[in-house]
């Protein structure tokens, strides 16, 4: 049996991303909550819910997910996370996120500072190009810059393609597909995971 304690090394890039300075500006429209369920290998292991407050001037996104995985009846990997992201006039403002990974509790502080975004986080301060952004999800517009993991603070080194309507391809060090509705709203994710397991965000 696979031990499932193998799949921790990804688990951030699944929890979770901006429309960006130099991207072409799309009509706006106010985003609606969203919730998903979390499953590995088709067990339900928890949920994954973005909550949008405020306008295009001022909007906040809280996300908030929670998984654990167990072996047989035992717990053994519990993961939460919690992050705040805002933007200003669409454009990304600043971010802070709390992870707590069976028992170990992470936190980075991102933040817009002119033409760039430093980032503090627990390998050390950073300081990234204007047009990097976390990667949320939620918006499919951050796969025209560089993304930033929200729980390490650090840039991320994948590809990120467009493969279809509302379907886009995350490679290299993550190995996502995310999926949108018509309207742009993210609706589904699938992963897999550094064990070769699979996991699904199911919107409900």
């Amino acid at each position: 049996m696979t031990d499932p304690s193998a799949a921790l090394p990804r688990r951030a890039v699944l929890a979770g991303g901006l429309i960006l300075p130099l991207a072409p500006r799309l009509a706006w429209a106010a985003p609606r909550d969203l919730t998903f369920a979390v499953f590995r290998n088709g067990s339900h292991i928890g949920e994954h819910h973005v909550a949008f407050a405020g306008g295009e001037a001022a909007l906040t996104a809280t996300t908030d997910a929670a998984m654990t995985v167990k072996f047989g009846p035992v717990p053994i990997f519990r993961y939460r996370h919690h992050a705040v992201e805002t933007r200003k006039d669409g454009v990304f403002a600043s971010m802070q996120t709390a992870t707590t990974t069976n028992g170990k509790v992470e936190h980075v502080v991102a933040e817009r500072m002119g033409p760039t975004v430093h980032v503090r986080r627990p390998s050390g301060d950073a300081t990234f190009s204007g047009d990097t952004n976390p990667l949320n999800h939620w918006d499919q517009q951050i796969f025209a810059g560089p993304v930033f993991n929200p729980e390490t603070g650090k840039v991320m080194k994948v590809q990120m393609t467009k493969v279809g309507d509302g379907h886009w391809r995350i490679r290299g060090e993550a190995d996502i597909d995310d999926y949108y509705d018509r309207g742009g709203a993210w609706r589904a994710l699938t992963g897999k995971l550094d064990d070769g397991s699979k996991v699904e965000y199911r919107r409900v």
